[in-house]
């Protein structure tokens, strides 16, 4: 069935008790809030409905709330917020599992500087300045966004020589800058595993940031969430995974593909193909974020 295209979330947020949103291409462009978004906000809280954010943004609450503070998107707009930085930072302190308590106490950082706060304060770890000093590589991005993939193909075949594990904090592939598309740090941890590399990832769409999530909604029924983003493959595929229903902003990532600009609708008989194409369509598509 064709995904049905809303003018915005008035029409369907009865359905709902709560959301999962996501933040760059939904909120926000990675510059500036987009036009109606802390309106839609506003809308959505007046209503009771339970917010929370969730970003694969590869850094810790402090700063990412800072960032929105400063496009107008204050925290009284939403009721949690939950980044991929933040649950690398606590697996990294708190190994859940075998994989992450194999890890060594040595890191290499690929990535800017702006995302040290992943790692800054961890006991019993430490920054190494090239992967021959590393037990494990932690990869939250690229440091410019002029950069490309090829641009990190040496240190990626530097760490897979030495068979080093990574952890990624960011399993976005690109997102949007402005209007500029911007690989992450998943497209890096991508080719690391073409490498043979082996990569433990943290964020959209797997699946215990979800399960955070409903902790943070205060365990609200999976039937009555749905989840809001602009990326088929992460925002899309993993509200499907957490058996939430989702919404498909197609003024994001996919807005090339889909051949529409900005905040108008897409082609209906091209949003059907793009869609049907992933593995899991969306519930609803709506141009922008939007009461």
């Amino acid at each position: 069935m064709p995904t049905p295209l809303l003018h915005g979330l008035r029409k369907i947020a009865d359905r709902y008790d709560g959301f999962i949103l996501d933040l760059w291409g939904v909120l926000h462009d990675g510059v500036r809030a987009y036009p109606g978004a802390a309106d839609c906000l506003r809308e959505l809280k007046a209503a009771g409905k339970r917010l929370c954010l969730l970003s694969n943004a590869p850094r810790r609450l402090a700063s990412t709330r800072a960032k929105l503070d400063g496009m107008g998107l204050t925290a009284d707009l939403y009721d949690a917020l939950l980044t991929s930085g933040e649950a690398t930072h606590l697996a990294l302190k708190d190994p859940p599992d075998a994989w992450h308590a194999a890890l060594g106490p040595r890191l290499f950082h690929i990535g800017p500087p702006r995302d040290n706060d992943v790692y800054e304060g961890l006991s019993g770890r430490t920054k190494v300045d090239t992967p021959d000093a590393a037990d494990f590589v932690l990869n939250t991005g690229i440091d410019d966004f002029d950069e490309t993939l090829a641009d990190y193909e040496d240190v990626l075949q530097a760490c897979a020589a030495r068979r080093l594990p990574m952890v990624c904090a960011n399993p976005d592939l690109v997102v949007v800058v402005g209007e500029k598309l911007v690989i992450c740090a998943g497209e890096l941890a991508r080719r690391y595993a073409e490498l043979g590399g082996d990569v433990a990832y943290h964020g959209k769409p797997h699946a215990p940031v979800y399960r955070r999530c409903f902790d943070l909604l205060g365990g609200l029924a999976p039937g009555r969430v749905c989840g809001v983003g602009d990326s088929l493959r992460t925002d899309v595929a993993g509200a499907a995974a957490a058996g939430i229903d989702s919404m498909l902003v197609t003024g994001g990532i996919h807005r090339e593909e889909l051949g529409t600009a900005w905040g108008d609708h897409p082609d209906p008989a091209r949003l059907t193909e793009v869609t049907a194409a992933a593995s899991h369509p969306p519930t609803w598509a709506v141009p922008r974020f939007v009461w």
